[in-house]
């Protein structure tokens, strides 16, 4: 049972991790909507936005694992 709860626990944060990630790609999106379009430079392999947005992925990683 207490295998069970915490494998729940373990897809419960995983959840809301990848929502994160997701709000932060869409805002960090947003912001430099004008400048250039983040989803096209990643498939022009624009090594400079994978870098930012690794980080960026990163980031909100370590802020969730201290939330959490």
């Amino acid at each position: 049972m207490e295998v069970l709860t915490k494998l729940v626990e373990i897809i419960i944060y995983v959840a809301i991790g990848l929502i994160f990630c997701l709000i932060g790609y869409k805002a960090t999106e947003i912001m430099f909507r004008k400048s250039f379009n983040l989803t096209e430079e990643i498939d022009n392999h624009n090594k400079a936005t994978g870098i930012m947005i690794g980080g960026m992925f990163i980031a909100i990683g370590i802020i969730m694992s201290g939330v959490l």
